[in-house]
């Protein structure tokens, strides 16, 4: 397991997005909807390896309800990934799996 943050890193209705890999965009990132965090990997399923955001950390929606895709116009529910408008409806985001400390570090265990 890796830390990447800390709990207070990702506010509620906020996103963040960080460098897994060595080089590069960045690959993953993590979102709070209500005080609970997920972690999806940067990459639409609609073009795989094209990443969502137009500027650096913009993964929601003007409303934070929705991640979205900026490239594709593409939505996906927060908790499940799932999109549920444009190009690749009904496929997902890649969830990662974390884990937080008592100390509210957060890890990715998988990636």
């Amino acid at each position: 397991m890796e830390r990447i943050c800390h709990i207070d890193d990702v506010l509620p209705g906020s996103s963040i997005g960080f460098r897994y890999s060595s080089y590069g965009k960045d690959d993953i990132f993590l979102v709070n909807k209500s005080g609970k965090i997920y972690a999806y990997r940067n990459s639409c399923p609609h073009w795989p390896g094209s990443t969502l955001p137009m500027r650096r950390g913009q993964y929601l929606d003007g409303e934070s309800r929705y991640i979205v895709c900026h490239g594709h116009g593409a939505l996906f529910e927060i908790d499940t990934g799932v999109c549920i408008h444009g190009p690749c409806l009904g496929e997902k985001l890649t969830a990662l799996s974390i884990e937080i400390d008592k100390d509210g570090n957060v890890f990715i265990v998988n990636a």
